[in-house]
């Protein structure tokens, strides 16, 4: 092979994002169909095939460079900023009544699943909730759809919570953290099969950066900074 080949290698191959380890068994479900579709159908097989690739897609894994500074958050996952609103933290996390600023990013089946911790500082509190699969786009799907629930607080010493919500089709949630245990912002702690939803509550007075509307980057895209006084963000489409 050729230097410029060699080259060409390469580049095609940092296009290609890790894949998350979950993934390997599903897409080797789906290459295994594919291959008695073929013997059915060279029809069949091609769909098939389609359908592997996106399986790979799904679980694709890209690295991401978060921000560092204290008082940031972090989007946990790629989506759609759905809805910002003002909601009672969930009862199980013992964080009272008074409504807090709700950001909802909400996943589709083509973004990234994996799910990544907010902001530095140490996990206080899990709690699974099993529920509904509704679209994960609908305000109810917080109260009513199955969830993981966690509380943590940052290293100023603030409580946030984030909440994993399962969709329309996802069955799964993956939470690979415990209680007590120390995170650091844009660590992957997760996973949801297949479209979700991502909820992040911020302490009593945190004024958000992000807008509905907007497209959310997990482990890059900043959704508030705790030390900042700048007034919440406007925007349009263009």
């Amino acid at each position: 092979m050729t230097e410029k080949n060699e080259t060409l290698l390469e580049t095609i191959l940092k296009t290609i994002p890790p894949l998350h380890r979950e993934g390997w068994k599903f897409i080797a479900i789906f290459a295994v169909v594919t291959l008695v579709l073929f013997q059915l159908s060279d029809m069949l097989g091609w769909i098939g095939t389609v359908a592997t690739s996106w399986c790979a897609y799904f679980f694709r894994d890209p690295v991401r460079v978060t921000p560092e500074r204290e008082g940031l958050v972090i989007s946990p996952a790629d989506g759609l900023v759905s809805m910002i609103t003002q909601a009672a933290p969930p009862i199980e996390l013992e964080m009272g009544d008074t409504p807090l600023t709700r950001i909802s990013i909400f996943l589709n089946v083509f973004n990234v699943h994996v799910n990544r911790v907010p902001a530095a500082g140490t996990i206080t509190k899990l709690h699974y909730v099993a529920g509904k699969f509704l679209n994960a786009s609908l305000d109810k799907a917080s109260e009513d759809n199955e969830r993981q629930l966690v509380k943590m607080k940052t290293t100023q010493g603030k409580e946030i919570a984030f909440v994993q919500i399962a969709g329309l089709i996802a069955r799964r949630i993956l939470c690979h953290i415990n209680e007590n245990q120390s995170v650091k912002a844009g660590e992957r702690f997760g996973l949801i099969r297949f479209g979700s939803r991502m909820d992040v509550y911020l302490p009593q007075g945190a004024i958000p950066q992000v807008i509905v509307g907007q497209i959310a980057v997990g482990g890059e895209t900043i959704l508030a900074d705790l030390d900042s006084k700048e007034p919440a963000r406007t925007g349009h489409a263009a």
